[in-house]
């Protein structure tokens, strides 16, 4: 048995693993990377901090004793008018089926299916393939001239970036973005308003929403997600490393006021 840390990271390794692996070697941080989509044996009885996304969670989670931290599903539709700049409801994937208008649809945290504008609710998955309640968030259709990831631990924005410009990719250090002071700005008023309603670790997504012909835009919450299945763009990654520890970590070091936002582990056989 073990007992040291070690950063596991999931058998699909993307950019931002890359990136948290040289950063924990900077710390003396020992990383590993797993074979397959279960507990690697050789780690029990280690501390072990996750990175990677909702299914890796799941089937590492339980037999490492994990918390994997992540927003409130409805997390979103209790913010104030001002800081969303749309009407966004929590609903059940019967209740979204069902709709017959364009609308944003996508899974709270999960990636049951494909995030994106629906011109109705008949493209979604049929029961057959998901539940009838599983949890969707539809919301009023915007376009977001400019997005940015913030990586936030205690109520502070540790790094940030840029990570779309009009839809696409575009990734830059806010340090470098010309609306730097007005994303801090914003970041600021939402963590005033709802950092006591999100986990201690967590990203959050902001953006610049266009407001059509006349020109301008207001500032607005894209959505919350969890830090250890968030891509990092041109976030510090020490920065981002300090939020993914935190974030999917021993649950014995859970941080106080913590346990209400832990995801629900599977049971997993074999």
């Amino acid at each position: 048995m073990i007992t040291d840390s070690v950063l596991l990271l999931s058998p699909r390794v993307n950019e931002t693993g890359l990136q948290l692996r040289t950063a924990a070697g900077r710390r003396g941080l020992r990383v590993h990377t797993a074979a397959g989509w279960r507990a690697p044996e050789e780690l029990l009885g280690a501390a072990v901090h996750v990175y990677g996304g909702p299914l890796f969670g799941d089937a590492v989670g339980g037999a490492f004793g994990l918390a994997l931290l992540e927003p409130p599903a409805d997390w979103l539709t209790g913010l104030p008018p001002e800081l969303t700049h749309r009407s966004v409801s929590l609903v059940t994937l019967a209740e979204a089926r069902a709709l017959r208008r364009p609308m944003f649809l996508k899974p709270p945290a999960d990636k049951l299916f494909a995030a994106k504008v629906y011109p109705d609710g008949t493209g979604l998955p049929g029961p057959d393939a998901l539940d009838d309640d599983t949890p969707v968030l539809a919301s009023e259709v915007v376009r977001f001239r400019r997005e940015y990831r913030l990586f936030v631990l205690d109520g502070e924005v540790r790094s940030a970036s840029r990570y779309a410009v009009d839809g696409d990719l575009d990734a830059a250090p806010l340090a470098e973005d010309g609306h730097r002071a007005e994303v801090a700005a914003f970041a600021a008023d939402v963590l005033a308003a709802s950092a006591a309603a999100l986990p201690s670790a967590a990203v959050i997504d902001v953006g610049l929403v266009d407001s059509g012909p006349a020109g301008g835009g207001r500032w607005a919450v894209v959505e919350a997600n969890a830090a250890w299945a968030s891509g990092g763009y041109a976030c510090d990654p020490d920065a981002v490393l300090d939020v993914v520890l935190r974030s999917g970590g021993p649950a014995g070091v859970l941080a106080p006021g913590d346990g209400r936002f832990c995801r629900a582990l599977p049971e997993v056989v074999g």
